[in-house]
């Protein structure tokens, strides 16, 4: 392991947090809250002083290989929620540092998921921090520094992204690493400033229009009202409907439409089975709900607001689904565990992997019926190496392992098996609300903390598509070269 250049990275890491946090210390000072806005800003100048420290004196050798490409990014998120939870701990707002690490890690990796009772209890600073955190996790920390400074040279930084970027490949839009990190961010800024604008003209004012676009956009999930987005306007959610469903998509997509790329961009199955699903699911969810609601048109609304939400491992609820029919409740845990495209700021295994697994079990029933033929698995026209096939079904494996030990580990507290079940999915998944205890009209603070710790992991480990947490428990990992 080369220590200096994961310190070196870690240091620029604390720096560009203590930017981050300048924010709310902004938002602070408008909405005449001191206290907290002092608050922000001393752990800003904490983060500030420690990242400088930690980078002053630059690595002799700046190569990253997979080894510190994957252990910087998983010690980067995890000092980015230590550091980021110290100010609720300090005003005040949430005074145990588990449960106020529990809501800054599940804000940075999108998932939602709170221990709050009472949301609007918050200052106005620290909801902006709550909803920010969500859309720097989105993209993705390392995507935004690569984007504005090479940190080193050479190609090895891809390392980097890999590690962070969620879905079973990250390649290159472009040659260089650095102009494709910048046009994913274009693309993110893009969509983010449309989306506030869009949130603005149905009727909010600008903190609540970029307080819900950051949710909506990095597919995070937390509200700045204790019952989500239910209290907007019909008008209001369906805009976040379509905001979460755009988040979803791979950006290859987009970047093939801005290019003009008309045919590669509607191509891409995983997009073509994405888009699929929703509508699928949600018309199955309409027809199952629709004596629930006055109208046939509330009906669809709720249910293609619900899967874009759940899919998209968003988590926003206009409606209490805990009280759904069990067809409906059922659909909406299989979209958990499906999630969004990979290349999007979705969590979940992914719609690729999905298809990925489908292919080749229609691949291995075919040559059970013709022993000798030579079938081979095609994504986009493009055939499958063997390394891709290999690493899915190995994420597929490590996930399940470690849902079930989660799940085991959770069931001490001795809550029912559809809270633990749903807890862990929504954890790992990065999702948010679950059913039962966890419910969209619940939350996650009647867990103990030593369960609470474990879904922080689950928070992370999905994330970061399971391996750079694994591999900081590896004792190899550790050795100095």
């Amino acid at each position: 392991m080369n220590f200096g250049i994961v310190r070196y990275i870690l240091g620029w890491v604390l720096e560009f947090e203590a930017v981050f946090l300048l924010l709310p210390v902004l938002v602070g000072i408008l909405y005449g809250e001191n206290d907290a806005a002092a608050t922000f800003l001393a752990v800003a100048a904490l983060c500030l002083l420690t990242g400088f420290a930690m980078k002053k004196k630059a690595p002799e050798q700046r190569d990253i290989y997979t080894r510190e490409g994957f252990a910087t990014v998983a010690l980067s998120w995890i000092v980015m929620g230590v550091f980021g939870a110290i100010p609720f701990v300090l005003t005040g707002e949430i005074p145990s540092f588990v449960d106020a690490l529990f809501e800054t890690i599940s804000g940075f990796t999108t998932t939602g998921a709170s221990i709050l009772t009472d949301v609007e209890a918050l200052s106005h600073a620290s909801l902006f921090w709550r909803s920010f955190t969500h859309w720097i996790g989105g993209m993705g920390v390392f995507v935004f520094i690569m984007a504005i400074l090479p940190l080193m040279g050479g190609g090895t930084v891809m390392n980097l992204m890999r590690a962070e970027s969620p879905g079973p490949s990250v390649g290159k839009l472009v040659p260089r690493v650095k102009d494709t990190a910048k046009i994913l961010y274009e693309l993110y800024l893009g969509i983010t400033f449309i989306g506030t604008v869009a949130l603005i003209a149905t009727g909010l004012n600008l903190f609540e229009a970029l307080t819900t676009i950051f949710g909506t956009v990095g597919t995070g999930g937390f509200g700045i009202y204790s019952d989500s987005v239910v209290s907007f306007s019909p008008l209001t959610q369906n805009v976040i409907t379509l905001f979460m469903i755009l988040s979803g998509i791979n950006y290859t997509a987009y970047f093939c439409l801005l290019r003009r790329q008309f045919k590669e961009a509607f191509s891409i199955e995983e997009v073509r089975w994405y888009l699929l699903i929703i509508l699928g699911s949600a018309a199955v969810i309409a027809w199952n709900i629709r004596k629930m609601y006055p109208t046939a048109g509330e009906s669809i609304r709720h249910a293609f607001f619900q899967v874009g939400s759940i899919i998209t491992t968003t988590g926003f609820s206009s409606a209490d689904f805990d009280a759904w029919p069990q067809l409906s409740k059922t659909i909406l845990v299989l979209l958990m565990f499906v999630g969004a495209c990979a290349g999007s700021t979705g969590g979940g295994i992914k719609v690729s992997r999905i298809l990925i697994l489908f292919k080749a079990i229609r691949k291995e029933l075919a040559m059970m019926i013709h022993p000798r033929m030579v079938k081979k698995i095609k994504v986009d026209g493009h055939t499958l190496s063997h390394e891709v096939l290999r690493s899915t079904n190995v994420f597929i494996t490590v996930y399940f392992a470690i849902f079930f030990l989660s799940l085991l580990a959770v069931s001490i507290d001795n809550f029912g098996f559809t809270t633990n079940f749903t807890a862990v999915a929504a954890t790992l998944n990065n999702i948010g609300p679950g059913l039962d205890m966890v419910g969209p009209t619940r939350n996650f603070a009647l867990f103990s903390p030593i369960s609470k710790c474990v879904l922080i992991f689950d928070m992370l480990a999905g994330r970061l598509e399971l391996f750079p947490m694994l591999i900081l428990l590896m004792p190899s990992c550790w050795k100095k070269y």
